[in-house]
């Protein structure tokens, strides 16, 4: 009998820590983006190395304190694809980033299946927004628009712990 228990409480406890778990890496962490907040403020790099707002509407975004490559946004833009094309730069090594099951209107599966087909075009948004981290924004033929973080060759170098490479903007130190 004491067997039993004890297996029902091993039992009891791995549930309670796998539910919470859960609950914490998909839910407690992000927060919504307040649409007239200045990280709504969807911003791309002109091919001169500006970097400018761009309109949006109905802009809906999560993100989190926890990691910089959290942040997700959809919108649109009523800016067409040719304008954006001649103004900004372009984001030739675009992933997107898989978001919550519960932010859905953030597809990365097929946004990314999207810019493969040449059906959406990513651009630079903020080059090094955190260092080593680039904001891409992603633009459908439509206006339909959608942004996230995703790290740069000089991040993917650091974070691993190696020193940055030639035409990488020193590493923050550390505490600072």
């Amino acid at each position: 009998m004491t067997g039993k228990l004890v297996i029902g409480a091993i039992m009891i406890t791995a549930i309670v820590a796998g539910a919470a778990m859960y609950y914490l890496q998909v839910y407690a962490f992000y927060d919504p983006v307040q649409p007239a907040s200045a990280e709504a403020e969807m911003r791309l790099t002109t091919i001169a190395g500006v970097v400018e707002p761009i309109l949006t509407e109905g802009f809906d975004g999560i993100d989190s304190d926890s990691s910089p490559i959290r942040f997700r946004a959809c919108f649109t833009t009523p800016q067409s694809i040719s304008m954006l094309t001649e103004t900004y730069k372009t984001y030739p090594a675009a992933v997107p980033l898989t978001a919550p099951g519960w932010f859905d209107c953030f597809d990365a599966a097929a946004i990314g299946a999207a810019l493969e087909q040449g059906e959406a075009i990513a651009f630079m948004g903020e080059e090094n927004i955190t260092y080593g981290i680039d904001r891409v924004v992603a633009v459908f033929g439509d206006g339909r628009a959608y942004a996230w973080n995703q790290i740069n060759a000089c991040g993917a170098v650091v974070f691993n712990g190696e020193p940055a490479p030639a035409g990488c903007p020193p590493p923050p130190v550390r505490g600072e």
